[in-house]
């Protein structure tokens, strides 16, 4: 990347913050199943609502939070977004402590921090576009993306050792705790943002509040842009379908294949070095061959693993097909996940990156309950194996939905491309 290149100390406080609430997220990651089941006694089916029911009731809630979010200074949205988390996250430890912790509060808490992480990411990507010019975005991305997955290699088992230690509850004061010091490193950063302008009349003609069709905008976008629009649904699917098969995988590895769990652990956190991999290859693999070449390329190599964990069996050699197949499908998302980021902020006007990138990530969140939810009862139907065979050959077909063709010049500022 450049060789290290600097990229100024704002960013590095983003870049600080990014990284502290990212490890309390792993930290904490399997936190509120665990607490469902240990303290609360949940059953298989209040388990899957827990997973599902939050994330896609936090992506409908957060629906509205795009266009609010679009016309207003980031930094104080995020430092908001971190305190909401921080401040729900810490209502569980203190509900355990007074013995009156239930599974609908578990429930409420999982749907604002999922509609808080979404809101966040809009806004971070909006805010991220203003502070940087645009031939230091991918080098941003990678960089955040490397974060991203060295918290993966890293969370997990600090967390495990914490829970083992003192209890689910310790992990979720952590990612509280972490919220807290992400919002104080932006708060730190400093600097004028100047307060964004409608580009068009609001429904007084004053340019100012938010209108219904504002809801709506941001899949609007997306959706007429030749580019965007099959990177959205590449994306969506192939996102939703990876996602889908995970529970099935932890059934099979945690059961019948008698994996201890923290063969489990070991076989998603240490392939997790590709990601660090791939996100450090992306700027010279653009550099050489063309962002849409490498976007394309990384894009249809990452859709041909996922089939191979309909193979596994137990015992060492299952250990090893697992992190094989995990290695190669996060080395090549650590080199796309960039790209993606980047080419998608490049062709997005200013005044709707907001709306563009929480519909974006509504719609990646919702359709993932939708289709974990669609495979555990295809897993009940066909059995697990067979529905992780499915999902895999399903994933296969994704590449046939990215971009054809090299984009063309991205919309200038406060236009819409034209539908058809």
């Amino acid at each position: 990347m450049r060789g290290g290149r600097r990229l100024g100390r704002r960013f590095g406080w983003l870049w600080a913050a990014y990284g502290t609430g990212a490890l309390g997220t792993w930290l904490a990651f399997g936190a509120f199943p665990l607490i469902a089941v240990q303290v609360l006694h949940a059953g298989p089916a209040e388990v899957a609502l827990l997973a599902s029911a939050g994330a896609a009731v936090g992506a409908a809630v957060a629906v509205p939070l795009g266009p609010w979010v679009e016309f207003r200074r980031k930094r104080p949205v995020l430092i908001a977004m971190d305190l909401a988390r921080c401040s729900a996250l810490l209502t569980v430890p203190v509900a355990f402590a007074l013995g009156v912790l239930g599974f609908l509060h578990l429930l409420l808490v999982s749907v604002v921090v999922a509609a808080a992480d979404i809101t966040f990411r809009a806004a971070s990507g909006a805010y991220l576009k203003t502070l940087l010019p645009a031939g230091d975005l991918l080098d941003a991305n990678a960089r955040l993306e490397s974060t991203a997955w060295a918290t993966t290699i890293v969370g997990p088992p600090l967390g495990g050792a914490a829970i083992g230690l003192l209890g689910p509850v310790a992990t979720v004061v952590a990612d509280a705790v972490s919220y807290l010091l992400s919002a104080l490193g932006l708060r730190a950063m400093g600097g004028d943002e100047p307060r964004p302008e409608r580009a068009e009349a609001g429904p007084r003609g004053d340019g100012k509040g938010m209108r219904a069709g504002d809801l709506l905008d941001g899949w609007r976008f997306v959706l007429a842009d030749p580019t965007l629009r099959p990177l959205f649904f590449n994306t969506v699917l192939f996102n939703g379908l990876v996602m889908a098969a995970s529970p099935l995988l932890a059934l099979l590895m945690l059961g019948p294949f008698g994996f201890a769990p923290w063969q489990y652990g070991l076989a998603f956190a240490l392939p997790s070095i590709g990601g660090l991999l791939g996100s450090r290859l992306a700027r010279p693999l653009v550099g050489r061959f063309g962002q849409h070449r490498v976007l394309v390329g990384s894009g249809a190599l990452r859709a041909i693993w996922p089939v191979g964990l309909a193979f596994v069996g137990p015992g060492g050699g299952g250990l090893v097909l697992v992190m094989g197949v995990e290695f190669g499908l996060i080395l090549c998302c650590g080199v796309f996940n960039p790209v993606q980021a980047t080419q998608r902020l490049e062709r997005t006007p200013p005044d709707r990156v907001a709306r563009t990138l929480s519909a974006w990530a509504v719609t990646t969140k919702a359709s993932t309950a939708l289709l974990t939810a669609l495979w555990g009862v295809l897993g009940v139907l066909l059995g697990p194996r067979t529905a992780l065979g499915l999902a895999g050959v399903l994933v296969l077909a994704t590449p046939f939905l990215l971009p054809r063709r090299a984009p063309t010049p991205p919309p200038g500022p406060g236009t819409t491309p034209a539908v058809g």
